[in-house]
């Protein structure tokens, strides 16, 4: 059984499928922090959950969870975003007054959005529960924006297709468990750290990589929580834990800055 943020046709969940089969079991949960305790307290083995949209940016909620909670990463999955423009059956374009969707959606949709200025644009939850509440209406001025399964699970029809602002529009999802065991052929670590509030501390920590020839494929930083102007970085490491130059780099790492958390090692996923 497989967690996800969400209800029934989200991407969140054709990410599920994408890694896992068509054949898993889902279930949703209204917000992240659910997904993270649902796994943490066995109701679940996995979550699937989105990390980074390649317009968009990270989800910053997610990153925080990743470190306050004990999950390891164990897989990644990448999942192509084409939103559609749905409503209820007998609806048109022109007899739409009000869109609902995720704010991320409504965001990668501006450019067809301003087509339209005398649309209300209404953030909601979910793209796939904004789905459900235009179903639920059965009202022809009420659209969303959500997946075309999204569409099929409640019964809508797609006014238009591919309505996201940028053709090449990805979404990357992390999968969680537990205790996962060793991933044949991993070759993506991620981490999260912290340096000493010295000068020069984020350059010293980064040497440990340099020196060493370890590439990092992503860097963010990140404000830490009940501590204000303190921040702390996610990084992506090309290697795994089993790589030598990688272990001692993450070694190395350990003794030059304040603390350091391994998210854990996996497999790269393709787009």
């Amino acid at each position: 059984m497989v967690a996800f943020q969400g209800e029934q046709g989200a991407y969140s969940e054709d990410a599920c499928f994408k890694y896992f089969g068509a054949a898993v079991k889902t279930l949703p949960f209204p917000d992240f922090q659910a997904v993270f305790e649902a796994v943490e307290h066995d109701k679940v083995t996995h979550a699937v959950v989105a990390v980074e949209n390649s317009i968009e940016g990270s989800v910053a909620q997610v990153n925080d969870l990743l470190l306050d909670h004990d999950l390891a990463i164990s897989g990644e999955v990448i999942v192509p975003v084409k939103h559609c423009l749905m409503a209820y059956d007998g609806a048109t374009i022109d007899s739409v007054e009000e869109i609902l969707s995720h704010p991320q959606a409504l965001g990668q949709c501006r450019k067809f959005l301003a087509n339209y200025p005398k649309w209300r644009i209404i953030p909601s939850y979910d793209t796939a529960g904004s789905a459900r509440i235009v179903a639920e209406s059965k009202r022809k001025d009420k659209a969303a924006i959500a997946s075309r399964r999204a569409a099929s699970v409640y019964g809508l029809k797609i006014l238009k297709e591919d309505i996201q602002s940028e053709v090449v529009n990805f979404t990357r999802f992390f999968v969680l468990e537990k205790n996962p065991k060793p991933v044949p052929g991993a070759n993506k670590t991620s981490i999260v750290f912290a340096t000493k509030n010295v000068p020069g501390a984020l350059h010293k920590c980064l040497g440990e990589f340099a020196s060493r020839d370890v590439n990092l494929s992503k860097l963010e930083s990140r404000p830490r929580k009940n501590k204000p102007w303190v921040y702390v970085f996610y990084a992506d490491i090309d290697g795994s834990m089993d790589d030598p130059m990688c272990h001692e780099a993450i070694g190395g790492l350990l003794k030059t800055g304040a603390f350091v958390k391994i998210l854990g090692s996996y497999k790269k996923a393709e787009a």
